[in-house]
């Protein structure tokens, strides 16, 4: 299987102030279209191996290496083939402010002593690329699902064109009748544009398919960090724990909500609980 050139298992970067990157050098979902090459040039964190100079290369390839010189630090080796997909969101550069968000409604807050303990949304129909993945642990199923997906967002698809980054990121995850294991299929799902909803532009991937999802009622708590098994079946039980009736929701199946990206060390997430329709 084609693992999208991307192999994770955690760890930690370095970089700088005023790098396009957190203070642990780690570039995030969030920064993807908004990270130029200027602000790579004024990084000073852009070295390459054989000691290379950055004005010797085209852009593809700076930002490809720059890339490839942060992903080191977590693990996670970015392949050659994914120059063009980084490219195209390095130059489709419409600012943080008009991000496509994944649309909902809220329908109420659970707060104790001022910390948000859940939200209840609702969900509209629409079309999402989804590709499930089977590898050996859920990150390294979320890091190949996410790097595929990529491609399809950045030109492999049926117009040929950039069509658009939108949040959150989910991968759907299944789990035994006592929500304890986590299957080794995950599925990553990328909400697609508003402007391509009445027609998803068609993958070039086999694997990636345009599912349809239902309107939906979610229970969503955010949490941070690392998103592996441990982790997410901890934040399944706390939410259950937390749920006024958790039998109203699907018990094996869930969301894992991501705003950043899967080599992120410190994640922005949501664990989100569907209600039973």
């Amino acid at each position: 299987m084609d693992r999208g050139g991307c192999q994770m298992s955690g760890g930690g970067g370095g970089g700088g102030e005023g790098s396009g990157i957190d203070r642990n050098g780690v570039i995030t979902l969030e920064d993807l279209e908004s990270f130029t090459e200027d602000q790579l040039s004024d990084s000073g964190n852009g070295s390459l191996e054989d000691g290379e100079a950055m004005e010797e290369e085209d852009g593809s390839d700076r930002l490809l290496h720059y890339w490839q010189e942060v992903a080191r630090g977590h693990q996670v080796e970015v392949s050659q083939d994914m120059a063009e997909p980084i490219q195209q969101l390095s130059s489709n550069n419409h600012g943080r402010s008009n991000r496509e968000q994944v649309p909902f409604t809220l329908l109420s807050r659970k707060e104790k002593c001022g910390e948000l303990l859940y939200e209840k949304r609702q969900y509209e129909k629409g079309h999402w690329a989804c590709i499930t993945m089977h590898e050996d642990t859920y990150e390294q199923s979320i890091c190949y699902g996410f790097m595929r997906i990529m491609r399809y967002i950045c030109q492999q698809n049926a117009i040929g064109n950039y069509l658009g980054m939108t949040l959150p990121i989910v991968t759907v995850v299944r789990t035994n009748e006592n929500q304890s294991v986590i299957s080794h299929d995950v599925t990553v799902a990328y909400y697609l544009p508003a402007e391509h909803q009445a027609q998803p532009p068609q993958p070039y991937d086999s694997d990636i398919v345009i599912e349809v999802w239902p309107a939906s009622t979610v229970y969503t708590r955010p949490f941070t960090g690392p998103t592996n098994e441990v982790t997410i079946v901890n934040q399944i039980s706390v939410m259950a724990e937390l749920l006024d009736s958790p039998d109203l929701c699907d018990n094996n199946s869930f969301i894992v909500a991501g705003y950043t990206n899967p080599a992120h060390s410190n994640r922005q997430n949501e664990i989100w609980f569907l209600e039973r329709r």
